[in-house]
């Protein structure tokens, strides 16, 4: 295919963590023909690994600083030479950091990402990608299906409710909304690696980890490859306009999925604390929290010190809403049906052992935790 007849495409928050792979993805497939970044974090600030600095730096990508909270920052975002505009427009950017109050999350949510679909519809963009949360509604026995009610139990997913109603009264706007779960890969900070900090913080401690609820609890997961390959896929299928899809893999993932790989990895032991116990942490949620938090933040501290790691992004600090009793259960029959086959189907040791190694190369985790 001749590179100008290839897409243009503009990922807005670029730098995070699926940003960074959307755009190793594009750069390293050779599948479009300008890429333009728009975070308010510069990539030389972002973390970013060898890969994934070696995508950014191609000719074809263009970074841009902007608060897409500000609607004229949002219009430079935007704005490009091209006569033709944008053909894809992806919405990674969202205030996704917990434990922040409403007017944030209506901010770094809501209004952020009218801002950007306005524009969206402005420029007469083929497709405007919505990145949504899969914590919609909570249940264990079944699977929960793209038009489950909407019961959130994060602000973050409260908030991207509310967008997907938005949404759907935009008019003229050509828009897919792809529901996640937990992701995971290398570069995630705010997935599944607070729990793999702590399972290292386990193995320096000689203890047993013992987690809240049971192991029973469902935490649905998606490799980050998967997110990027099925985005692509959906982006450029006119069937998928208007839907709501959810990215998930086949794991059908629980607590005792994720402790059972981090045991083997760290070769410690797991345990529960169970309903009845656990329950009576709501009492006092705030200073459970504060007491288990305090138990890790030390420990992490002394190991990050012990082995050179003076200057981390990564914590094993874990806040309110991750640890409540509800289930990420997640069906993937709609993503399927479109034709998308799954690169990952599973979640294995191995995934979980390349991100701690990408971090101990990058010297954000202690490499006396894991042999690399």
């Amino acid at each position: 295919m001749d590179i100008m007849s290839k897409p243009k495409v503009l990922i807005l928050g670029g730098c995070g963590f699926i940003g960074r792979h959307l755009v190793d993805y594009l750069v390293t497939h050779d599948l479009a023909a300008k890429i333009k970044i728009v975070d308010k974090t510069p990539p030389q600030m972002a973390w970013l690994n060898n890969r994934h600095s070696e995508a950014f730096s191609s000719e074809r990508v263009e970074y841009c600083s902007a608060n897409l909270i500000n609607a004229g920052s949002c219009q430079n975002a935007f704005r490009t030479d091209d006569p033709d505009g944008w053909d894809y427009v992806i919405n990674c950017a969202a205030e996704t950091k917990p434990g922040q109050t409403d007017p944030v999350y209506q901010e770094g949510i809501l209004k952020l990402t009218i801002n950007c679909a306005n524009e969206a519809v402005k420029y007469r963009v083929k497709r405007f990608v919505e990145l949504s949360s899969g914590s919609m509604f909570s249940s264990e026995k079944i699977p929960q299906k793209e038009d489950c009610p909407v019961e959130p139990w994060t602000m973050v997913g409260k908030y991207k409710a509310l967008v997907e109603q938005e949404l759907n009264k935009i008019e003229s706007l050509k828009f897919t909304i792809l529901r996640l779960p937990i992701c995971y890969g290398t570069g995630d900070r705010k997935g599944l690696t607070p729990r793999i900090i702590i399972a290292g913080i386990y193995k320096y401690l000689n203890e047993t980890m013992k987690l809240l609820w049971t192991g029973s609890m469902k935490m649905n997961v998606v490799h980050v490859e998967d997110v990027c390959n099925a985005l692509w896929d959906l982006v450029q299928n006119e069937q998928a306009i208007g839907e709501t899809i959810n990215i998930c893999d086949d794991s059908e993932a629980t607590q005792d999925t994720i402790s059972d790989l981090l045991s083997d990895i760290f070769g410690i032991k797991t345990d529960y604390w169970g309903i009845v116990m656990s329950s009576m942490t709501k009492i006092d949620m705030a200073g459970a929290i504060e007491e288990i938090n305090d138990k890790h933040l030390g420990p992490w501290a002394e190991l990050c010190q012990k082995d050179g790691v003076l200057n981390s992004p990564l914590t094993p600090y874990m806040d309110q809403e991750l640890l409540l009793h509800k289930h990420l259960n997640m069906d993937n029959g709609k993503l399927k049906s479109f034709g998308y086959q799954l690169k990952h189907p599973t979640i294995n040791r191995g995934h979980l052992e390349e991100i701690i190694k990408d971090f101990a190369t990058m010297n954000h985790f202690p490499r006396s935790l894991i042999e690399i």
